[in-house]
C-alpha cells in the first residue's frame, strides 16, 4: 500500500473510462519548447500496456533538451489481448499473465525511486467490457493506477515518440505503429522542411486491426504460409473502410517518407541486417529502402513456423504474429509507396517520458516565478 500513495501521489496516470473522448486543442507541437534546466533528482518511468506486450522504460534527464538518460527498462509479451476478438473479454489467463509483468514494472520502479509516472493502457482494455474491473485490480494488487487512453492520445504519444527520428529535409512523414489491436498513422508535417523546424501532428487515424486481432480472424497459432494472401487482402479491407469513414488522405507522396514503429519492423530490420540476436543499438534509426523491407516480408510469409521461429529476431513467441504483421505492412505501403523507411524502437514510452518531462518544468518554473513574487527567492 505505501508503493500505492507514494507513485500515485505523483503519477499524472488517473482511470478513466474507456469511451471518453478525444481531448480538444490545437495540434501538438513535437517536441515540447525548452522550458529551460532540468533537475536531475526527478526519475520518471513510462509504462505502454498493449494488446500483446507489456513494456517499462525508466529514465532521467541528462541535462539537454529533449534528451534523457535510461535507467532501467522491462518488456513482456503478456498477450492480453488472447481471445478478445471472439468472447469481448479479457480471459482470466491473460490478466494473470500481465499483472505478473506489472508487479515486476512497480518493483523496479520502486528500486529506481520514481518520483512521476504515467501507465497506459490501449487497444484490448478499450475493447474489453471487463476493463474497468481489471483496470481496478491491478491498482489493488500493484498500486499501479492505469488509464485507458483514447486512440487520438496514443497517436500524439507515439508521435512525440518519434519525431526526433523524422527527415529534416522533407516536409512530411507518415508514422506507422502496428500494435496487437489497433494500428495508428500519423501524418507529421515539418513547414518549412529544415532541421529547426518541429513537425506538428496534421492527421491522425487509428485502424482496428492489430497482429493479434488479426491473427485471430485465422485461427491463431499455428498460422500458415498459405494464410498470408488472405490476411493481405483482410488487412487491406479494414484500411479501406477506416480511411473512408475518416476520411483520412495522409501526406502527398513527392514529399513524404514512412516512418515505422512496432515489432513487426524492428524484426524485419533485425533480420535484414542479419542479427543472430535482436540489437536495438543497430536498429533504432536505421534507414531501409522499401525494397529491402519487402524482400524479407517476402522471405518471412513464404517459410513455415519452424523456419519463422529460427531467426534470431524471430523466435517462437513472434513466428506467427510476424505473418499479420507482414500484411498490415504491405497495406500500409500499399497506400503510401515511398522509397524509403526509417525504423523506430520507440515511441509511446518515450513519448509519455518527454511529456512528463516538460510538464515537470513548467511546474517547476512556475513555482519558481511565484516563489520570486512572494520573495522567497528560487526554489530549489
Amino acid at each position: 500500500m505505501a508503493f500505492r500513495r507514494r507513485i500515485g501521489r505523483s503519477s499524472e496516470a488517473v482511470v478513466t473510462d474507456r469511451s471518453a473522448s478525444e481531448s480538444a486543442g490545437p495540434p501538438a507541437e513535437i517536441p515540447p519548447r525548452d522550458q529551460g534546466p532540468r533537475t536531475q533528482r526527478d526519475t520518471y518511468a513510462a509504462i505502454d500496456l498493449g494488446t500483446n506486450n507489456c513494456r517499462l522504460l525508466i529514465a532521467r534527464p541528462d541535462g539537454r533538451h529533449g534528451a534523457f538518460r535510461v535507467v532501467d527498462a522491462f518488456s513482456r509479451s503478456v498477450r492480453l489481448g488472447e481471445g478478445l476478438t471472439a468472447s469481448g473479454r479479457l480471459s482470466e489467463a491473460a490478466i494473470e499473465r500481465t499483472l505478473q509483468a506489472l508487479k515486476v514494472c512497480a518493483a523496479k520502479m520502486r528500486r529506481s525511486g520514481v518520483t512521476h509516472a504515467r501507465a497506459i493502457a490501449t487497444e484490448a482494455c478499450r475493447s474489453a467490457v471487463n476493463s474497468p474491473a481489471f483496470i481496478a485490480r491491478i491498482e489493488a494488487e500493484t498500486g499501479l493506477r492505469m488509464e485507458i487512453v483514447a486512440p487520438g492520445e496514443e497517436a500524439r504519444l507515439c508521435a512525440q515518440g518519434c519525431a526526433p527520428l523524422t527527415d529534416p529535409d522533407l516536409e512530411d512523414a507518415l508514422v506507422f505503429d502496428i500494435g496487437g489491436g489497433s494500428t495508428e498513422l500519423i501524418w507529421l508535417r515539418r513547414s518549412p522542411p529544415r532541421a529547426d523546424t518541429r513537425p506538428r501532428m496534421a492527421a491522425w487515424i487509428s485502424v482496428p486491426l492489430g497482429v493479434v486481432s488479426l491473427a485471430e480472424r485465422f485461427g491463431g497459432a499455428p498460422l500458415k504460409a498459405e494464410d498470408y494472401p488472405a490476411m493481405r487482402d483482410a488487412a487491406s479491407a479494414a484500411f479501406d473502410v477506416s480511411f473512408a469513414a475518416a476520411n483520412f488522405t495522409g501526406p502527398p507522396g513527392d514529399s513524404r517518407h514512412l516512418l515505422g514503429t512496432s515489432g513487426t519492423v524492428t524484426t524485419l530490420a533485425g533480420i535484414h541486417l542479419g542479427l543472430s540476436r535482436y540489437d536495438r543499438s543497430r536498429v533504432d534509426g536505421l534507414w531501409m529502402d522499401t525494397s529491402d523491407i519487402a524482400a524479407v516480408s517476402t522471405l518471412l510469409t513464404t517459410q513455415d513456423f519452424a523456419a519463422r521461429a529460427a531467426h534470431g529476431c524471430v523466435g517462437a513467441d513472434r513466428a506467427d504474429l510476424v505473418l499479420p504483421g507482414c500484411a498490415i505492412l504491405e497495406a500500409i505501403v500499399t497506400r503510401f509507396p515511398s522509397q524509403r523507411i526509417r525504423i523506430a524502437d520507440r515511441g509511446l514510452r518515450e513519448g509519455i517520458l518527454l511529456t512528463l518531462m516538460a510538464r515537470a518544468e513548467k511546474e517547476r518554473h512556475r513555482r519558481h516565478r511565484r516563489d520570486r513574487r512572494n520573495g522567497n527567492g528560487a526554489t530549489p
